[in-house]
C-alpha cells in the first residue's frame, strides 16, 4: 500500500513530568507535568489515531485488527511495538520489567517489556540508573529490606546521542533532566522497586517489591552494543540495536536519499530538523508508519529520524 500512516500522539501527565514536549517539540500538552508522549501506540491505555488518508480517524489498534495486510498479516495479538518520547523533569521510580513468560503468567497474558532508550537531550552531568550491585537474590532481598538504595543501584553518566538497551529483569530509572525516545514492546507492565517515598495524593505511590524480586536478574550483566554505521553521500544510517523484538536505527540526512520499505512495517519519528518523505513535508515531532508493501521512498531535507521494525 502506497499510503503513509501519520499518528496523533497520546500524552500522559506524570508526577515527574515537565513541559519540554511543548517547548522542544511544539506539542499541545495537557499539563506542565506531562511526562510521556505515546507517539506510535496501539495500547489500550493510549491508542493513537491516524491523522490522514484512507484511514483518518481510525485507531492503530483498529487497523491491526481489521486491516492486517498493512502490517504483513503478522500473527501477534496486538501491534507489537510502542514508541514514546519521555520528558523527565524529576527522577522516575527505580523499576524493572518482566519478560514475556512472567507477564503472560502473572499479568493476564500481557507482553513482557524489552525496551531501549535514545537520549535526545540531558542536563550536564546527567545520569541514569541501569543495573544493580547484588551478587545474588539473597543479597538483593537483604539490600531492599534494609533500604540500601545507594549501595544497590548502579549509576551511569549519559550524554545526548547515547543509546541503551534495557532487557527484562534490568533495574533501571530515568533521572531528572533527561529527554529520550523509547522503543519498546507493546506493554505497560512496570514494577516499582523504590520511589523516593513520593506521595500519590495522600498516599505513598504503590511499590511492587515481590514482583520486582521475582524478575530482577542476579547478578546484573552489562550489555555490549556494537552498532553498524553505513554512510552514503547524503546520509548516515546507524543501527542502534537489533534483537528479537525490534531493530532500531538512526538516520541522519543532509540531502536526498532513496530507500526501500521491504519490512512488515516501519515506524518513523523525526527527532530533529525538517524535510520531506515522497514530497510530503515532515518535521521534528512527526511520527508515522510505512505499511507493508510500500516499496521505494525518498527522504529529502536536513533532519534526524529514529526508525524501528521487526
Amino acid at each position: 500500500m502506497k499510503e503513509i500512516l501519520f499518528t496523533e500522539p497520546v500524552f500522559k501527565s506524570m508526577i515527574w513530568g515537565g513541559n519540554r514536549l511543548k517547548t522542544e517539540f511544539g506539542y499541545s500538552i495537557p499539563s506542565d507535568n506531562t511526562g510521556e508522549c505515546w507517539a506510535i501506540s496501539a495500547h489500550p491505555k493510549g491508542d493513537c489515531i491516524i491523522k490522514n488518508g484512507s484511514f483518518k480517524g481510525k485507531s492503530l489498534s483498529w487497523l491491526w485488527d481489521n486491516e492486517g495486510h498493512l502490517f504483513g498479516n503478522r500473527i501477534e495479538k496486538a501491534f507489537p511495538l510502542l514508541i514514546k518520547i519521555i520528558d523527565a523533569k524529576a527522577d522516575l521510580s527505580i523499576q524493572v520489567h518482566p519478560d514475556d513468560e512472567y507477564a503472560a503468567l502473572v499479568e493476564n497474558g500481557s507482553f513482557g517489556k524489552t525496551e531501549c532508550w535514545y537520549i535526545l537531550d540531558c542536563d550536564k552531568d546527567a545520569k541514569i540508573v541501569i543495573g544493580h550491585n547484588a551478587k545474588d537474590k539473597e543479597e538483593l532481598k537483604a539490600m531492599i529490606k534494609d533500604k540500601k538504595w545507594d549501595d544497590l543501584i548502579r549509576l551511569s553518566p549519559i550524554k545526548k546521542g547515547d543509546f541503551f538497551q534495557i532487557n527484562p529483569g534490568t533495574v533501571h530509572a530515568i533521572k531528572a533532566g533527561t529527554m529520550l525516545l523509547e522503543t519498546q514492546q507493546n506493554s505497560d507492565i512496570t514494577y516499582r522497586l523504590y520511589d523516593y517515598d513520593r506521595l500519590d495524593g495522600k498516599d505513598l505511590r504503590q511499590l511492587h517489591i515481590k514482583e520486582s524480586i521475582d524478575v530482577i536478574k542476579c547478578p546484573h550483566q552489562d550489555i555490549t552494543i556494537e552498532g553498524e554505521i553505513v554512510t552514503y553521500d547524503t546520509c548516515k544510517v546507524h543501527t542502534l540495536i537489533s534483537c528479537k523484538y525490534y531493530t532500531v536505527k538512526k538516520i541522519s540526512l543532509w540531502g536526498e536519499q532513496d530507500f526501500i520499505q521491504n519490512k512488515d512495517f516501519i515506524n518513523f519519528s523525526v527527532i530533529m530538523g525538517q524535510g520531506e518523505i515522497d514530497g510530503i513535508k515532515i518535521s521534528k515531532g512527526d511520527h508515522f508508519i510505512l505499511p507493508f508493501g510500500y516499496g521505494e521512498f525518498t527522504l529529502r531535507g536536513d533532519m534526524e529520524l529514529i526508525i524501528s521494525y521487526i
